[in-house]
């Protein structure tokens, strides 16, 4: 057995430990199965014996009949146990996936595709279920099937049993030199089908994209391409699994020729009797399927273990900290942030070079910049996305790492740039990660976040679907959807980066005073991308090249960072500094 063997099975039969009784008592059954049908050819000789010399054959009968019903009842019950033990266990597995998945850390989940990690759920964790029913029975079991077998015959008739074992021998020699060419196309097949998901889904994720830029005719043939690979891995890996079938056949066909000339010239010649020649044909029978069964399994076998080994690299993926559920916070005061000379960089170079801001509790502070600038970074540090590599951040006095992951969340509401919503309902996606909400509690975010006339006019309210990535709302009532839900958490820190970006200007003033109420009782962080969004912050930071260049409130800064008046004349279209006097005819 190879290294990479061993590890499989390994891998394996530590997912199956919990089913080994069920597994043994199914290779139990199976083994008695193949006992029973092993008792049939010396019966059947004894039976030709006994019409030869004209004696009783009754009791050979009924002997072979219950050979017969034991063998179809032991067999029957083998496959259902082994069958529902693998079914079982793919459940497990997939399972156990998904929660590696939903928990893997974010900087694993920026360097990987999810359209590819879709095909290590579903295609590449039905190979369990093959290792299960196919491969284990084959090994398990027809191994010692094919040993007895040979025993059997070598009790027959040795001359025999060399003729047989020399067309064995070659059958396996030559599926030696081929079961590595099944486990290099089957593993070529499963990445194959592995990128095709993953394009499927990027398309599928821009089709708005693709469609208003014209770009079908460049998709299609990304698409074909990627199905043209899986054909092709496809089809090696079928070439030479028809080689392995049809060796296997081929020698099926050989042994039989070869006793059948041999045994009839022995019977002719007085060395045995036609009933030991009866009992060996059936015996021959009774190895090759069991040989069959056998290459079919390691041909299985090439093939399962690529998607287990598929499957182990994902679950090795590095997943975030414990997720245990947090306690009930009986402080629901707002959180003071702080970062104290925080480095942090995405692997390509660094990108907070010794950031120093602190936004008090209860207070909305902004953090402004040119793209690139790191203000978003920041957003991530602070959910602990990503962890910083020098410097401290300080949440409500105390070191973000001190926090527990879940406690220090359930605090922290957060609206993401793209403000993403879920399939489902309008309802699914407001108590998104909550509980135990009320109507009344529903109709104040809604409230809020100015979406209850919204609500209100849709024929099914709050139970209204809200299509594939919430493809019947507009970008607006996208965002302000986000906003609900993150309101709903009730939290001591509010995040929200460009909030506002899709909203029109009657809604962003309103969104803007909702956000200044509430800062009573939170703080609050934005990300502003555009400045009209922060005008009236408490504090605005203004990063540059990853470091805070300047703080102060809008009129400060404009007043006094000449980055921050250009900044502010390129994007409010010629709004001056409040300073001065606005020049006629400018835009809002």
């Amino acid at each position: 057995m190879t290294r990479h063997s061993a590890a499989v099975w390994r891998t394996f039969l530590g997912w199956a430990r919990p089913y080994r009784a069920r597994l043994a008592l199914g290779l139990v059954l199976a083994l008695l199965s193949a006992a029973s049908v092993l008792a049939l050819p010396p019966a059947t000789q004894r039976l030709v014996g006994q019409i030869a010399d004209g004696d009783r054959t009754a009791g050979s009968v009924l002997l072979i009949v219950a050979l017969v019903l034991a063998n179809l009842l032991l067999n029957a019950g083998s496959w259902f146990l082994l069958d529902r033990t693998g079914v079982t266990l793919t459940r497990d597995v997939r399972q156990r996936l998904a929660s590696r998945l939903v928990r893997l850390g974010i900087p694993a989940f920026d360097r990987l595709r999810p359209g590819d990690l879709l095909s290590r759920a579903t295609a590449d964790a039905a190979s369990v279920d093959d290792l299960t029913t196919y491969v284990l029975v084959g090994l398990g079991v027809h191994i010692p099937v094919i040993v007895a077998v040979l025993v059997f015959m070598a009790w027959l008739d040795l001359l025999l049993l060399g003729l047989t074992l020399a067309v064995v021998v070659l059958s396996f020699l030559v599926f030696r030199l081929v079961a590595p060419m099944i486990r290099n196309a089957s593993m070529a097949t499963a990445e194959a089908v592995g990128t095709l998901s993953a394009d499927l889904e990027r398309a599928l994720g821009a089709l708005r994209t693709i469609r208003a830029f014209g770009a079908e005719r460049a998709e299609e043939a990304r698409l074909h391409g990627a199905a043209e690979d899986v054909r092709r891995a496809r089809t090696r890996a079928s070439l030479w699994e028809g080689v392995s079938a049809n060796v296997t056949g081929l020698t099926y066909q050989l042994a039989l020729l070869t006793v059948l000339t041999a045994g009839a010239a022995r019977v002719a010649a007085g060395t045995i009797e036609a009933g030991v020649l009866v009992a060996f044909l059936l015996y021959v029978f009774y190895l090759i399927g069991p040989m069959q069964n056998v290459i079919q399994a390691l041909a299985s076998y090439q093939s399962a273990s690529a998607g287990v080994t598929r499957i182990a690299e994902a679950l090795a993926y590095p997943a975030e900290p414990g997720h245990d559920p947090p306690e009930p916070q009986a402080d629901r005061s707002p959180l003071s942030v702080r970062f104290d000379s925080v480095r942090f960089g995405y692997g390509a170079g660094p990108v907070l070079r010794g950031l120093d801001f602190s936004a008090a509790a209860g207070t909305v502070t902004a953090l402004a910049g040119a793209s690139g600038a790191g203000k978003s970074t920041v957003f991530g540090l602070i959910e602990r996305f990503y962890e910083h590599e020098d410097g401290r951040i300080l949440v409500g006095g105390r070191d973000i790492r001190e926090w527990p992951l879940a406690q220090l969340r359930q605090a922290i509401g957060y609206v993401e740039q793209d403000a993403p919503v879920l399939a489902g309902t309008i309802r699914d996606n407001l108590t998104f990660g909550v509980s135990d909400v009320t109507d009344a509690e529903l109709a104040e975010v809604l409230r809020m976040a100015r979406l209850d006339r919204f609500v209100a006019a849709l024929p099914d309210g709050l139970d209204t679907p809200v299509g594939h990535r919430g493809g019947t709302l507009s970008g607006g009532e996208r965002q302000r959807l986000a906003i609900a839900r993150a309101l709903l958490r009730k939290p001591r820190l509010l995040l929200l980066d460009e909030a506002t970006s899709h909203l029109d200007a009657v809604n962003e003033a309103a969104l803007r005073d909702t956000v200044r109420g509430i800062a009573r009782s939170v703080t609050v962080l934005v990300v502003a991308h555009r400045l009209s969004t922060v005008v009236d912050a408490d504090r605005i930071v203004l990063l540059d090249r990853g470091v805070a260049r300047a703080v102060g409130t809008h009129e400060e800064l404009s007043r006094t960072d000449d980055l921050y008046a250009e900044l502010l004349a390129h994007q409010l279209g010629g709004l001056a500094p409040v300073s001065a006097p606005a020049p006629s005819g400018g835009a809002g």
